[in-house]
């Protein structure tokens, strides 16, 4: 996990100077599946992010192994059977702010990051929404998108087919600190 926070803050500090630099070392990303039998819901804070507002560059990364679920047996065929979390620890996602707010005052600003989303070992080409929020100088950032099962070949065997949605909803939130 360190190492992928390493390498996401060289490759944003070579970028620019490290005043438009921030980074979040405990985004919370939680996921949410509704489905008939029982609701999927999990949480991680171990999340990272860097965000150079410069360039309008941001990226995420989180464990898959760090989300935690109320049923154990659930976190268990989440990690083993669905996400493989041994062969593929992370999901990911780097882009690009598609406009860049004025984050020199406060207020909530809606954003849009173009990027690659890396999940199960599959990259795919994407764009999700968000708000960047300032408040007292403090940077803050807020996502929600869905993710499609088969997209990421996120297998769901036919038994289990009516217990599991096929798309997950992913909620991002991070508060930013200056890298110094």
């Amino acid at each position: 996990m360190k190492y992928i926070g390493v390498i996401l803050l060289v490759w944003f500090a070579t970028n620019r100077s490290g005043q438009d630099i921030y980074i979040c070392k405990n985004a919370v990303v939680t996921l949410y599946s509704k489905a008939p039998i029982e609701d999927i819901d999990a949480r991680s804070d171990r999340g990272t992010s860097v965000l150079n507002t410069a360039t309008g560059d941001v990226a995420f990364s989180v464990p898959i192994g760090s989300f935690k679920f109320d049923n154990a047996l659930m976190q268990e065929h989440f990690n083993e059977n669905y996400m493989e979390s041994d062969k593929y620890p992370q999901a990911s996602f780097k882009g690009r702010l598609t406009s860049k707010p004025d984050l020199s005052k406060d207020g909530s600003y809606p954003i849009t990051a173009a990027g690659i989303f890396e999940a199960h070992g599959v990259k795919k080409s994407c764009t999700i929404p968000g708000v960047i929020t300032i408040t007292n100088g403090v940077v803050s950032l807020s996502s929600e998108f869905m993710v499609a099962c088969k997209d990421h070949k996120i297998d769901i065997p036919k038994l289990v087919f009516q217990n599991i949605a096929e798309t997950i909803k992913i909620k991002v939130t991070a508060a930013y600190a200056p890298y110094k």
